[in-house]
């Protein structure tokens, strides 16, 4: 039978298809069933997540769902709200293995603000760490968070084994982690202190940690405000750090600490944001080499 002599509901329901089709396709990236490139760490045993892992929102058709969710309204409603000024996304433009981005934390628009500052690419493949004792207390409230952001029950109290619980398996996949080592947000907008976790994770992983800073957030939407206001926001990703040879997980934390203040810096640090000519190979498009497997 012809296309157009087709009964109208069926030629609608035929659109509809191809329409989801050719968006999962753009999502998704020609090269998403591709092996594996040489530079990702080493993938671990494959295991059934837990029920609380949340892994449904890391398979189709629910992250297509979240890549409309987020392209329609959670990014122009940031856009619109603080309208953002991003320094340093040529660092997360090609990254060439997964990443630990890592954050202050001053109000619940942070997360949000990060999420803005990637690369439609980066964003797609990134989970984000949610405290397991606040935002997934109320199980529909965990499964709608997941569903818009994409993230997982981390466990603030259980030191560095249980923070390596679900991160180590998600970054060993393929994931970019969204984390904030402070813990929880900042009573007064200054940074707190680092948790050593971000530094064991990125040592037993093998996982480069990218410093970002946002500024602004505070203002927006502090602690026990529920709305957000408009307000300035800047945020600064920095170059990807990685451990020293023989430095310990506390110092590489405190390396990343002060990558993060650094950052908070009126001027420029090419220190922490990397010289012109270092952003400019940044943002290069990288040649995609894959092992055998």
């Amino acid at each position: 039978m012809a296309w157009y002599s087709q009964p109208p509901l069926t030629r609608i329901a035929g659109l509809a298809d191809r329409a989801l089709d050719d968006v999962t396709r753009v999502r998704r990236g020609w090269r998403w069933n591709s092996p594996r490139p040489h530079t990702w760490a080493e993938q671990g045993a494959v295991v059934p997540p837990p029920p609380s892992d949340l892994g449904w929102a890391r398979v189709e058709p629910v992250r297509s769902v979240r890549w409309l969710i987020q392209r329609l309204l959670l990014m122009p409603f940031t856009e619109a709200m603080v309208h953002p000024q991003v320094e340093g996304r040529e660092w997360v433009r090609e990254l060439k293995r997964p990443a630990i981005f890592a954050a202050n934390h001053s109000s619940h628009a942070d997360t949000s603000l990060v999420l803005y500052s990637l690369t439609d690419a980066a964003r797609d493949r990134t989970v984000v760490a949610a405290a397991a004792d606040y935002w997934f207390k109320h199980p529909i409230l965990g499964n709608i968070v997941s569903l818009f952001l994409n993230t997982f029950p981390f466990s603030r109290t259980g030191g560095a084994q249980g923070q390596l619980h679900s991160s180590s398996e998600l970054l060993k996949s393929g994931w970019n982690l969204v984390l904030f080592p402070e813990g929880s947000r900042s009573p007064d907008g200054r940074v707190q202190e680092f948790k050593p976790g971000v530094g064991f994770l990125a040592r037993e992983t093998g996982t480069p940690v990218v410093p970002m800073h946002i500024q602004g957030a505070f203002q927006v939407m502090p602690r026990h405000q529920r709305l957000p206001v408009p307000g300035k926001v800047r945020v600064r990703i920095g170059k990807p750090m990685t451990p020293a040879a023989g430095e310990g997980t506390r110092e590489f934390t405190a390396r990343v600490e002060t990558a993060v203040r650094t950052l908070s810096a009126e001027k420029r640090q090419p220190e922490i944001q990397g010289t012109w000519i270092e952003r400019w190979r940044a943002s290069k498009p990288r040649e995609l080499r894959y092992g055998e497997s």
